[in-house]
This record gives structure tokens, sequence and C-alpha cells, in this order.
């Protein structure tokens, strides 16, 4: 019994641990935002601004076009995701159900693309842009995010699959409905925890996504937000730092409240209940 309490103290200090550890730049960030330039520069740090001021996120706004580049990211952010989803799901439903050489290939490619790092893959990937005249475009732009979403969101709607109960599907069959209507109605809507969690991670990585961006768009009115994050930042490397905060807090409040809104349907068990054993 001491052994087990022992255990589970130590599980959930360890998950403290954790979230502080996670918490820590985050807080650190909203704190900086909202400090005077003669607070930042103090060499006594404090957690909670003496006196908070707006001027840094004014002074973003004058500096950088951020809500133009913000469109820019949700733009292809939305786009990646959903268009990666939908090539997704169906693939996945194959590889899942069907033990074919087909399904095996895909899922070695699975594994092995998530190996290539970036730089490894962007010349390839310039070269073929610039052949498309795609380069400077928020459509050669999103292509790229969707083909380096998709063996993430293969990965993880194969798991979705495998989980929802194969007797729905033959109770569909003989009802007759073929494979098409059968992942239509059948399958997807088992499945929209898994559709809305791949999504949102699809849709956060290319959000935060900077290197690909950075090569593939020349002209400011292009660039996405990460980008021009950097433009805050001098030519010997000095950051302006309260107006960078400012910009790097408001850049990283879509993705939290995105999440916020939709995680009790990622965490919900709508399989709950589905088959009686």
């Amino acid at each position: 019994m001491r052994t087990s309490t022992t255990g589970r103290v130590g599980q959930y200090a360890a998950l403290l641990a954790y979230l502080v550890f996670l918490a820590f730049p985050f807080l650190w960030l909203v704190s900086t935002a909202f400090k005077s330039p003669r607070e930042l520069g103090s060499l006594h740090p404090t957690w909670i601004p003496r006196d908070p001021t707006l001027d840094n996120f004014r002074q973003a706004f004058d500096e950088q076009p951020l809500l133009r580049a913000a469109g820019n990211s949700l733009l292809a952010a939305s786009a990646a995701a959903v268009i990666a989803v939908l090539i997704a799901t169906p693939l996945a439903y194959v590889m899942a159900r069907q033990r074919t050489r087909f399904a095996k290939a895909a899922t070695g490619w699975v594994v092995v693309s998530q190996a290539f790092p970036l730089v490894l893959v962007i010349i390839p990937l310039f070269l073929v842009l610039k052949n498309l005249r795609l380069i400077n475009s928020l459509v050669g732009l999103v292509l790229v995010y969707v083909v380096w979403a998709l063996p993430f969101a293969l990965w993880m709607l194969v798991g979705y699959v495998r989980a929802v109960p194969t007797e729905l599907e033959e109770a569909a069959a003989v009802d007759g409905a073929g494979r098409l209507r059968t992942l239509v109605s059948v399958t997807a809507p088992l499945l929209a925890p898994g559709i809305v969690a791949t999504a949102l991670f699809a849709f956060i990585t290319a959000w935060n996504e900077f290197f690909f961006a950075l090569v593939l768009l020349k002209t400011s009115d292009k660039q996405t937000l990460p980008v021009v994050l950097t433009h805050f930042i001098g030519a010997e490397g000095v950051a302006d730092l309260g107006p960078l905060a400012a910009a790097a807090f408001l850049a990283t409040l879509p993705s939290l409240i995105i999440f916020a809104i939709i995680q009790r349907r990622i965490t919900g068990g709508m399989l709950a209940g589905a088959v009686k054993s």
C-alpha cells in the first residue's frame, strides 16, 4: 500500500514539475509583454510588472504588419489542416482495415518520413515549387504544409480507425452499405474526436512553422506571423524585447483558444456504448 501511494505521489510530482517547466516560458512572456522599457532593463526582474503598460502592444502593431501576417498564417494553417485531414481520413481507413502491400508501404513511409530533417528536403521542395511557379505564394506554402502534415495525420487517424469496432461496419454491410457509404455514414462520425484532434495538431504545426515560410516567401505582404516576429530583432542581434514579447504573446493566443474550445471533444469518449460486449 505504501509503495502504491509513494509511486502515485512521485507521478504527481513529476507531472507538476513538467507543467511548471512548460508554463514558465509562457508566464515570463506574458510578464515581459506588459513591462515598461525601464522595468525591462532592471537588474532585478520581477514576475509581476510594477507598472503594467500596453505600450508594447501599440508599438508592435506600429512597427510591423502583424494583422496581415496573422491573416496569412491563418489562411495557410487552416487550408493545410483541412486538406490534410480530407486526404488522410480515407487513406487511414484503408491502412487500418486492409492488410495489403500498399498499407504496409504507406505505414513504412509514415515512419521513414519523420526521420528527414527540414534542411534535407527544402532544396528539392524549392526546385519543385520554382518549376510550378509557386515560390512566394501562399498556395505553394499550403502544399508544403499539407505534405509535411500528412504522415503525422495518417499515423494519428490509423489509431482512431482501429479503435472503431468492426461490428458496426459489418452491420452496415449487412444493410447494403458500400465501403464509401460506411466510411461517410458510420465510421466518420465516430472518428470526429480523432479528426478534430488531427486537424488541431496540423493547424498548430502550420501556424508555428518558421523555416519553410522563411525560405519560400520573399515579399513582406506574403510573410507569415513567425517570420514577421523576427523583424523585431535588429541587424546586430539586439531584440526589441517589449514589442517582441507582446507580438509573440498575441501569436500564441489562437492555438490556446482553439484548444480550449475543442478540448472536450478531443477527450470525449464518443465510442462509449457504441457496441455492447
